[in-house]
């Protein structure tokens, strides 16, 4: 392949760099996606970061985002354009195939007598078994079972762990395919009966024949703050791993039995902001736990389906993740 060139869409440069988005060039565009450089958090403004963080989590609407960054659209780039720029790529991040023949994947429906009644989960484990499994629970963002969380739990059926990921969104119809939708349809649910079926799940992996009765729990974002809340709930949780999640209060903390390992993102002011208090309360309540936070990296740093990935970033907090439910989940 040639070489690259591209050309900055914004007017803003600062530390002699494009901080809006660098677009392709026409000849970019005319060789296809595969000859454009991936996109990373440093091609874009803080600014519109800061505005697709609120846009991801529903604090501002899809207008309020194009409305806000359209002062970073030029030379051809339209505010919907930063937009698709930050919206994942499933396809082009996917590690490991549906149909790898190292893993056996399917869908199975549990009960949930407390929760929505039934919940659809997405369950993945190493094809070739010796013995008993540990089992993780695995929380996805506030858009459902996706692509990538099916992804995540293949990477930890590579493991040897059982990942057992239910989909929040199974009594609207379950994830509809599409990031924009799924959004939407998140706010509709009922977080108590959403809460009690993820509790569901736990009981699932507690009791699974393939299991060896040691359940932990890994979630991102919306994900983080429930394998926060499981941590509050259940007493006999062994491991809890929740990134950039929102925290419980001093009150629920204290109830937390399971040792922690938290992740967050240096640049990520809004969940941030909950650390103090939380780290104070889990040191007076002896709450076992080890807490790390990745200098410079966006909220979401651990999605490679997005620009706000930082591959060194997710591969050490991966790393550490593996590590902790090794040392929590297989002894």
């Amino acid at each position: 392949m040639g070489s690259i060139t591209a050309f900055c869409v914004s007017d803003v440069w600062r530390h002699g760099r494009c901080e809006g988005i660098v677009a392709p060039s026409p000849e970019q565009n005319s060789q296809g996606d595969d000859a454009v450089t991936r996109k990373t958090s440093h091609d874009f403004d803080p600014e519109v970061l800061r505005l697709f963080d609120l846009y991801v989590h529903g604090l501002t609407s899809r207008r309020g985002f194009l409305d806000g960054v359209a002062k970073f659209a030029a030379a051809g780039v339209t505010a919907a354009g930063l937009l698709e720029a930050l919206s994942p790529r499933f396809a082009e991040a996917e590690q490991v195939a549906k149909d790898d023949p190292r893993i056996s994947a399917s869908y199975v429906d549990y009960p949930s007598p407390d929760g929505y009644g039934t919940v659809r989960a997405y369950v993945a484990k190493p094809a070739h078994v010796d013995g008993k499994l540990p089992t993780v629970l695995v929380v996805h963002e506030n858009r459902g079972l996706n692509p990538h969380i099916e992804d995540i739990s293949r990477r930890l059926a590579l493991d040897h762990f059982i990942a057992f990921a239910p989909d929040a969104l199974t009594p609207l119809g379950g994830y509809p395919g599409d990031e924009d939708k799924a959004r939407d349809l998140f706010p509709k649910l009922d977080q108590a009966k959403t809460h009690n079926d993820f509790i569901a799940a736990s009981r699932v992996l507690k009791n699974l024949p393939e299991g060896n009765g040691k359940v932990g729990v890994v979630g991102f974002c919306y994900g983080g703050g429930v394998a926060n809340f499981l941590a509050t709930r259940l007493p006999d949780l062994a491991a809890a791993v929740p990134f950039y999640g929102a925290q419980p209060t001093a009150e629920e903390t204290a109830k937390i039995k399971a040792p922690l390992l938290i992740h967050y993102a240096g640049a990520d002011d809004r969940i941030n902001a909950g650390w103090p208090a939380f780290e104070a309360a889990l040191k007076a309540n002896g709450v076992k736990y080890e807490a790390f936070i990745y200098p410079g990296v966006q909220h979401g740093f651990n999605n490679d389906t997005t620009p706000r990935y930082d591959e060194a970033a997710a591969k050490l907090a991966w790393q550490r993740t593996i590590e902790f439910f090794n040392a929590h989940l297989s002894s």
